[in-house]
């Protein structure tokens, strides 16, 4: 459910105004249990976010940093979400933080509750890698599953994916939703209305009882 939402004028405003709050989320873990885990997703839309985040002045080497999910692709792959966070968010401040990418790598699936969680959404209602069509969605938004990371392969995926599943992330700590633009808006209003998670499986997350922050700008 969104229980709060954070509207700005610019993506610039955004940026920073995420990468605030995520710094001090992952500050105030620091500070209670020594270590923190942030989990991020791809695509181009959090670039300017990661670059605002790698400047944060925390203790980068007691944070794990990891995705929400991947295409099995190899990092040299310019569609890698692992490539893209090394490139934008483990620079600066950041490059300090202990990197946990998902392909071919069982460690994955042993990381901690996320302290927070940063997700998308695409204009045909995923997020994550929960995807329409997906031949493993029902299991991958099944809030009694007990995998923690599944393989999915959908017809608007691409390449085969792997996720973390819906309860891993509605346990974080804090999970945000960042959009941006009037056409995701719209999106988002829709998956927010009546209708099968499987048609837009952002609706799993949404209905879930995790207390969701949208972060938005036009």
């Amino acid at each position: 459910m969104i229980e709060a939402e954070r509207i700005f004028e610019a993506r610039e405003a955004l940026a920073e105004g995420l990468a605030r709050d995520v710094g001090e989320e992952l500050a105030r873990a620091i500070e209670a249990k020594g270590k923190a885990t942030l989990a991020v997703s791809g695509g181009t839309t959090p670039k300017l976010f990661f670059e605002k985040l790698s400047q944060a002045d925390i203790p980068w080497s007691r944070v794990a940093v990891t995705l929400v999910d991947e295409r099995q692709v190899p990092e040299s792959s310019e569609r890698s979400n692992a490539r893209l966070v090394r490139q934008h968010l483990l620079q600066n401040k950041a490059a300090a933080a202990r990197f946990v990418p998902l392909v071919d790598n069982p460690d994955a699936a042993t990381l901690p509750a996320f302290d927070v969680a940063v997700l998308g959404m695409g204009n045909d209602g995923h997020t994550a890698s929960f995807f329409p069509g997906g031949d493993t969605l029902a299991e991958a938004i099944d809030g009694d599953t007990r995998k923690r990371l599944i393989a999915i392969n959908a017809p608007g995926a691409g390449e085969p994916r792997l996720t973390f599943t819906l309860p891993v992330l509605e346990s974080a700590g804090r999970l945000a939703l960042h959009i941006e633009g009037d056409e995701k808006k719209q999106v988002l209003k829709k998956a927010l209305g009546d209708g099968p998670e499987a048609d837009m499986p952002v609706r799993a997350v949404l209905r879930s009882a995790a207390p969701v922050t949208l972060y938005w700008c036009p």
